[in-house]
């Protein structure tokens, strides 16, 4: 799906490459990066939940915790990060790149889903909420905003999607 984002018209645009320090993370940014002629920056304030208290959880207790951690956004689902606490994070690490960053294209950030969830909902102006997850189960996909004034463009796409920037 990666290879299909990679063909899209608009992704020589793109001038600086973040990633937060998670492996799946650095290798999407690494893949990015590799293609553009890009090096890719860690920015470890991009990464998920802070879900240190539980460590690796099955599948359906994660879901189940994360469901939790967006139906109650203030409050801390198993001694996790609440979401609210990394939504403000993620924010501060956004505006921060932005102001930042020196090149003169497109700012790429490779994150996970909730990362995106959390920001797309201030973006939105909207209360965090689970309905603004990306779609699917897999992963692989985006939205953009102007840098400028965190305007949303578009909200999520597949990044093997065709559609325009």
């Amino acid at each position: 799906r990666l290879g299909i984002m990679l063909d899209q018209p608009w992704i020589f645009e793109i001038g600086s490459v973040y990633c937060s320090a998670e492996q799946k993370a650095i290798d999407g940014a690494a893949i990015l990066g590799e293609f553009v002629e890009l090096d890719y920056q860690i920015v470890p304030e991009l990464g998920e939940l802070d879900r240190s208290s539980t460590g690796y959880l099955p599948h359906a207790e994660h879901e189940a915790a994360a469901n939790d951690a967006f139906a109650h956004p203030d409050e801390s689902s198993r001694g996790w990060e609440t979401a609210s606490a990394a939504q403000k994070r993620i924010l501060k690490a956004v505006r921060r790149l932005i102001r930042d960053d020196q090149s003169h294209g497109h700012i790429a950030i490779v994150s996970h889903g909730a990362v995106g969830a959390f920001l797309l909902c201030h973006l939105k102006g909207v209360p965090i909420s689970r309905v603004h997850d990306q779609p699917g189960s897999g992963g692989g996909n985006y939205f953009a905003f102007r840098a400028d004034n965190l305007a949303l463009l578009h909200d999520w796409r597949p990044i093997d999607s065709e559609a325009a920037f």
